[in-house]
């Protein structure tokens, strides 16, 4: 890692995960293996933004470590990589071994429970549905009815609430990294102006 860490990705260590090469690597890694509009390409950070928002918006009274935990959702691709859902199927188990563990080396280093309770992964698993279907109809080409086939129809949340531009990796690592340190200061009491909600 950049920060001089070494993770040993069978047997990663909560102790060698750092936030910072967490943003780097995240805004870095493409979202539908890049096959998106705009100049650049939409990255893993900024969908993890976009679901935390979509989370925050469907969930107001949400506690900052269930916003954490959703922020932090598709940590584990910093260093595996975003692999599109029909190549995990092919992929199968030792993926999301590795994955598993990787989630839990990251929750640990912040503090978190090891994984997120079931009820509250399914209710992230909703709101990144929902960043997908908009993400999918606005960036990646599908038709209304082709993303409603695969995500549903999103319920409350219109696209002009979400920022859905894809930025510069440099942009959205910085994002990513200060919305992780906002939730981080909310979950140990500690605010300032800057923070949001």
């Amino acid at each position: 890692m950049l920060s001089g860490r070494r993770l040993d990705l069978l047997d990663p260590s909560p102790l060698d995960v750092e936030i910072s090469d967490i943003a780097h690597g995240l805004a870095r890694v493409a979202r539908w293996n890049g096959q998106t509009r705009g100049d650049h390409a939409f990255s893993v950070a900024q969908h993890s933004l976009v679901v935390e928002e979509v989370f925050r918006l469907t969930h107001p009274e949400a506690s900052a470590t269930e916003r954490c935990f959703t922020l932090l959702h598709d940590a584990p691709e910093y260093v595996i990589g975003d692999m599109i859902s029909p190549f995990k199927a092919v992929v199968g188990g030792g993926y999301k071994t590795v994955e598993h563990r990787l989630e839990a080396a990251v929750h640990l280093r912040f503090g978190l429970p090891a994984h997120a309770p079931r009820d509250l992964k399914a209710r992230i698993k909703k709101a990144d549905t929902v960043a997908a279907y908009f993400e999918a109809t606005e960036l990646a080409g599908f038709s209304q009815e082709e993303a409603r086939k695969f995500f549903g129809t999103p319920r409350g949340i219109t696209r002009e609430m979400l920022t859905l531009q894809p930025m510069a990796a440099i942009e959205a690592q910085r994002l990513f990294l200060d919305r992780f340190h906002a939730l981080d200061r909310a979950r140990h009491g500690v605010s300032t102006p800057m923070d949001a909600p």
